[in-house]
């Protein structure tokens, strides 16, 4: 059921549809009882069922405990008049949309630093994303970042036919061939900093160097070029085993990242080391 504007689900006053996916549509919408904006996503009517509806409530319950400042929570999933809706915080916009404009080096470090640290969170409680992509950031003011659908992925890609686990694009091979884990996550999140620094998203079958490598050199420091190209490695055993360990590789080489400008080139380290 398509929902207007203006329209009243429960309590919740819809403004407008932010998205539309193969699983769900996404509105922005008024809680007129705690008088804040929201984002309400609403699955297909045919998607669901019962057992959709009862998986639903078992992934919202495990996602409740992640309560971290870079975790999107879950306000409510439930049914209301009788439709089925996922409740949370209604953010500025998306990374995907963010994309969309010039996005400075110093940005994409802070975006890059809070991923890591919302996937470490989860990595430690033994939690997976399989679904990591820049619709899946929603940005707050002060450039906070917030990772979401943890467990409504899941959910949904039992109800979605796809390819594997998770979105085309930005998933590991073994996760395509329905063996996720946590170095799955991994490489997703060098597909997401090789797309922010570049420009570009590699495809399969990822070979080093890439569309855009030229542009990451010229602009980024060698040992972060080392750990983007460790974490997008084809051989899951040579990539980071968790976002804390890549998280770790980060803060070591964070404030050496970015390659000033001088004159008309870069200055470029001659002694850069790569990430171990």
């Amino acid at each position: 059921m398509a929902l207007r504007a203006r329209q009243k689900l429960g309590k919740y006053r819809i403004h407008r549809r932010l998205a539309t996916g193969g699983f769900a549509v996404v509105y922005s919408a008024r809680d007129t009882v705690e008088g804040i904006d929201v984002a309400l996503k609403v699955p297909h009517d045919h998607l669901l069922s019962r057992g959709v509806l009862d998986d639903f409530k078992k992934e919202a319950r495990l996602a409740a405990p992640l309560d971290h400042p870079n975790i999107l929570p879950i306000k409510t999933a439930d049914e209301v008049e009788g439709q089925f809706a996922i409740v949370t915080r209604l953010g500025k916009e998306t990374l995907a949309e963010r994309l969309t404009r010039r996005l400075g080096k110093k940005t994409i470090l802070v975006y890059a630093e809070q991923l890591l640290q919302a996937l470490t969170f989860a990595h430690r409680r033994r939690i997976i994303h399989c679904d990591l992509k820049p619709e899946n950031l929603i940005l707050f003011p002060d450039n906070q970042l917030r990772l979401a659908d943890f467990g409504i992925a899941k959910v949904a890609r039992k109800t979605v036919s796809t390819s594997g686990s998770g979105t085309i694009g930005y998933m590991a091979p073994e996760q395509a061939m329905g063996k996720p884990s946590m170095r799955s996550d991994v490489f997703s999140v060098g597909l997401l900093l090789y797309r922010m620094t570049t420009g570009e998203l590699p495809r399969w079958p990822f070979r080093w160097p890439m569309p855009g490598h030229e542009r990451l050199v010229r602009g980024w420091h060698p040992a972060f070029v080392a750990m983007i190209r460790k974490a997008l490695q084809v051989d899951e055993r040579r990539r980071f085993a968790t976002a804390s360990q890549m998280l770790e590789a980060f803060q070591r080489i964070r404030s050496r990242a970015i390659l000033e400008d001088r004159g008309n080139g870069n200055r470029r380290p001659t002694n850069g080391q790569a990430v171990c």
